[in-house]
């Protein structure tokens, strides 16, 4: 930026009038005045002191703060990228218990597809009232749908700020490709393994109590009471047949996906009780904020 700097003493500014030549036309931008002292701030948040004064050159002297940085300054400084978590599981694998245990432990948000769905149409958002004329006409909601309201539910504050865990989400290949378009790619991809003869036998014994909402399982988890048992019921497609065809369906699904997610898989034996489940899974996500912290600490030094 072409600027002329004038700057006259104050001694010489009341010195008696002499005869001079005129003064040359002043550049695009002119300052007159006495002694002066500027701070002057660096893009690069540097500061400095610059000194004009016409007896001697111009000097630029670094200003350095006396006062240390505060805890909460260090805090945020170092404050490591929060988890993006994936998990997958087969029906009776037992992903919702693990999910409630990881988000109490790790405060992160619970994303799950399903519930983002009727979430939207309850509100009647336009994803909503889009999703509801495929339902209403007994079709599929589209990929593009779906995962225009996941991509939304992650940048939401919350999201961006604790971390996240996507449950069962995404179930094929086109929809891990359209989140990593969108810049959406988890740290760690849980899979829940559990035989299938397990899975079917879970799934064939759950019983659900239509007063009270409870989940029962007549071998693992039996009613209190036998009037609780009299009135249990079993979901239409919680048969061997039925549940054998969605186990099929998933497989399909999960190879697919972890094909592009093999390198940060973590497969978990959920044929354990839920606590040992958890301690596999724990373990993991404790090493990986332990690597995180590390590297933010080693780019913060």
């Amino acid at each position: 930026m072409a600027c002329h700097v004038n700057l006259v003493p104050q001694s010489m500014a009341t010195a008696s009038a002499k005869p001079k030549a005129p003064p040359p036309p002043p550049a695009a931008c002119s300052i007159s005045k006495p002694f002066i002292s500027a701070k002057l701030v660096h893009p690069s948040q540097s500061s400095f002191v610059s000194t004009f004064s016409p007896s001697r050159p111009q000097t630029l002297t670094p200003l350095r703060s006396s006062r240390p940085m505060t805890d909460l300054a260090v805090r945020c400084a170092s404050k490591a990228e929060p988890p993006r978590i994936m998990i997958s599981g087969a029906p009776a694998s037992g992903k919702g218990t693990q999910c409630e245990l990881i988000t109490q432990k790790y405060d992160l948000v619970h994303v799950a597809a399903g519930d983002l769905l009727r979430a939207e149409i309850a509100s009647g958002s336009e994803n909503g009232k889009r999703a509801r004329a495929y339902m209403d006409k007994g079709q599929l909601v589209p990929d593009e749908i779906v995962v225009m309201m996941v991509k939304e539910r992650l940048l939401q504050p919350d999201s961006r700020e604790k971390g996240w865990l996507l449950d069962g989400y995404p179930r094929s290949s086109s929809q891990a490709i359209a989140l990593k378009k969108f810049g959406f790619e988890p740290d760690l991809f849980i899979l829940l393994d559990v035989p299938e003869e397990i899975l079917v036998d879970r799934v064939v014994g759950r019983r659900l109590d239509p007063v009270t909402g409870k989940i029962y399982h007549l071998k693992y988890s039996p009613p209190e009471t036998p009037e609780i048992a009299a009135r249990l019921t079993q979901r239409f497609d919680d048969t061997e047949e039925k549940v054998k065809l969605r186990l099929h369906t998933h497989h399909q699904n999960v190879e697919a996906v972890l094909s592009l997610y093999e390198d940060i898989t973590l497969k978990v034996d959920g044929s354990v009780t839920k606590d040992d489940v958890f301690a596999q899974i724990d373990g993991s996500l404790a090493k990986l904020l332990e690597k995180k912290r590390a590297t933010t600490e080693s780019l913060a030094a």
